[in-house]
């Protein structure tokens, strides 16, 4: 069975149990239908599948050489061309091997290896952006969703009052300014209804690119714990990436260092004669390292020069994960203090508003002009609160799945 049909499978298992019951669409959901359709998982996983089977050959010695050919073959005179007229005309036939030392096998294969854990890396920070792409996208899509009951509600309310104020006016307790008022007030409503819905709309092909299905009904659960700064730093993807490359730049300066002792080939070979006995040769093939501080030492110069280079790219890397942890820390405790406050000092007075224009509607005490107001007011305030818990909750999922889970790799 092919790769694509387990995985088609394993998404339509995923897929099938939640739209059997018709639940709403959960944040784990979402985030493990994301990473089993993610391709760039897919392209991260065969990078390390290349890897690790390049790394199975490191260490292993060259292949051997099979050589043959014609020695002193006459090109003049009555034996030119001919192989078996001349005593000194041999067919040889041989085999040559380059040998590599244990020391040298071993550093390449150490070399390999710390590659396969660079890629091993990168698979895991595939699934890490793939998840915090989801949760994102699935953020914008639940507060998007949420926006739009508010503004359904309020448009309504609008039609509602609207239609009392025409009562009204039949009944010649109304007048025409309240209800052309109130037809524009509906109108407005509308309007803000439609915005609302192209926003969420919006959001929500934005989740669909990462889910691979349409979804309407969204159920966002309280997020994970946020890290501490240390955990975050020590599990972000471009500063575990930056161990990595220190490793296999260190694995790569052993191995240019191993090149000054130069590669012995050995070889063997049988030579066919006429007339004459048969023979055997056998020889060494060494390699003259005439200017080993022009070649083999810049080569291993050149090597430590970039392990310099990644343990400067890895202290910067963590600098700017500390820096971003931090921004990211303060952003969540300022929104949670403005979310607390907000609510508090806007959204209740609102809601009182709203209650007290009711109240006075129903007793004869207040237009109905004045109850659209305070209950357009209290949808704006609403909105406004859900504005700041959506960015509230953009900062937190930043937090909680920017660093590598290996966890979550299914």
């Amino acid at each position: 069975m092919s790769t694509h049909v387990l995985r088609a499978a394993a998404l339509a298992a995923a897929i099938l149990p939640a739209l059997a019951v018709a639940a709403p669409l959960s944040l784990d959901q979402a985030l493990s239908l994301a990473v089993q359709r993610s391709e760039a998982a897919r392209a991260a996983r065969a990078g390390a599948a290349s890897a690790s089977e390049a790394a199975r050959a490191a260490g292993q010695l060259p292949d051997p050489m099979l050589r043959a050919g014609v020695d002193n073959l006459p090109v003049t005179g009555g034996d030119r061309f001919s192989t078996t007229r001349d005593s000194m005309t041999m067919k040889r036939i041989g085999v040559s091997q380059e040998w590599l030392s244990a020391d040298k096998r071993a550093a390449r294969q150490a070399a390999a290896e710390a590659t396969v854990g660079r890629e091993a890396v990168q698979t895991q920070a595939a699934v890490a952006d793939t998840r915090l792409q989801t949760a994102l996208a699935y953020i914008d899509a639940f507060y998007a969703g949420e926006a739009l009951k508010l503004t359904t509600l309020m448009e309504h309310h609008a039609h509602e009052e609207l239609e009392a104020a025409r009562a009204r006016l039949s009944s010649t307790t109304g007048s025409s300014q309240e209800v052309l008022a109130l037809t524009g007030a509906r109108g407005v409503a509308g309007d803000e209804s439609d915005e609302v819905r192209q926003q969420q709309s919006t959001a929500n092909v934005s989740l669909q690119r990462w889910v691979g299905v349409r979804v309407e009904d969204l159920a966002l659960t309280t997020l994970p714990a946020l890290p501490s700064e240390q955990d975050y730093v020590a599990s972000h993807p471009t500063v575990v990436a930056m161990q990595r490359d220190i490793e296999v730049a260190r694995q790569n300066a052993a191995v240019a260092s191993s090149e000054r002792n130069a590669n012995w080939t050995l070889e063997v070979s049988y030579g066919q004669r006429t007339g004459y006995s048969d023979v055997v040769s056998f020889g060494v093939s060494i390699p003259l390292q005439l200017a080993r501080d022009q070649r083999q030492d810049r080569e291993t110069a050149s090597k430590l020069a970039l392990v310099d280079k990644a343990e400067a790219d890895l202290a910067e890397a963590t600098r700017a994960a500390t820096g971003e942890y931090r921004a990211l820390t303060s952003d969540v405790l300022r929104l949670r203090e403005r979310v607390d406050r907000y609510r508090s000092n806007v959204v209740t007075p609102a809601q009182q508003r709203t209650a007290a224009a009711t109240a006075a509607y129903r007793s004869n005490q207040a237009s109905l002009m004045t109850l659209f107001e305070a209950r357009h007011a209290e949808v704006d305030a609403q909105r406004k609160l859900l504005t700041l818990q959506r960015d509230l909750a953009k900062a937190q999922v930043q937090l909680v799945f920017k660093p590598l889970n290996p966890g979550a790799m299914q």
